[in-house]
């Protein structure tokens, strides 16, 4: 069978373990400085976009203190806002006054570095940060990438899907409040939204967690009409799952839960 050579690098973002997988056929000399750089960008991305780094744009915006002209902080906060008003606030980056956007920087550095990737001629990769998953190309020639989709506090694989060019976050690993309440969320174990946005995708996963499990599954139900489809699944393990997922099965059909 013929297969890529590539290569591949691990780290570590925003206190998870995160892999860049290149399978494209270029040679080392290329491939070393564009690892390189992914990385740098990663570590460019924490540091700017830490709350509770003294140093980083974020905290010093809470403190009120004078921040660097940084476009990408701009962008970020404007994208915050469009997704608040998109979930009905169940996403908020800004609560009782203090900015944190982490339920969005992740996907939002991820899918940015994996269009860096495309351009500099990386076009097959995967990237995965803590159940944070972008694919891009073929794992081998002709092959689309099989994910893995494992539930955050127990590992356990709940799908496996395949794609080409696909997104996939997982929220129910780090503690989400309801926004309304400001109480702890613990009815879910986890949520999985797919598309073809990773910064998207965390945030209606984010928001759709805090929601609950009767809300989350009537938004995810209309975010199936469109190109973000989920998987939910409750603490006593009942799974719902939109009709979409199944174009991602290597085979048969997925119907609703």
């Amino acid at each position: 069978m013929t297969t890529f050579p590539g290569t591949a690098r691990v780290g570590n973002f925003m206190g998870t373990h995160v892999s860049v997988d290149i399978r494209t056929a270029l040679p080392t000399r290329e491939l070393t400085p564009v690892l390189d750089h992914a990385f740098r960008w990663l570590r460019w991305v924490e540091e700017t976009f830490d709350p509770d780094d003294e140093d980083s744009q974020i905290f010093r915006l809470n403190r009120g203190q004078t921040l660097r002209q940084v476009p990408e902080l701009v962008e970020v906060l404007h994208r915050c806002d469009e997704l608040s008003k998109a979930t009905d606030g169940w996403f908020e980056a800004r609560i009782n006054g203090r900015v944190d956007p982490s339920g969005y920087i992740k996907g939002w550095a991820l899918e940015r570095l994996s269009r860096a990737l495309t351009q500099s001629g990386a076009v097959d990769h995967l990237i995965d940060a803590g159940g944070d998953i972008r694919v891009r190309g073929s794992a081998s020639p002709g092959k689309r990438w099989r994910i893995g989709v494992r539930d955050p506090k127990t590992g356990v694989v709940r799908r496996v899907l395949f794609a080409h060019d696909l997104a996939v976050a997982t929220s129910g690993r780090a503690e989400i409040v309801n926004p309304r309440t400001g109480e702890r969320q613990e009815a879910l174990s986890s949520v999985t939204v797919l598309g073809p946005d990773l910064g998207v995708a965390d945030a209606y996963a984010t928001a759709m967690y805090a929601m609950g499990p009767v809300l989350a599954r009537r938004f995810g139900i209309e975010l199936g009409e469109g190109p973000y489809q989920s998987l939910i699944v409750t603490r006593d393990g009942q799974e719902f799952g939109t009709p979409g997922l199944a174009a991602y099965s290597g085979a048969g059909t997925l119907l609703a839960g």
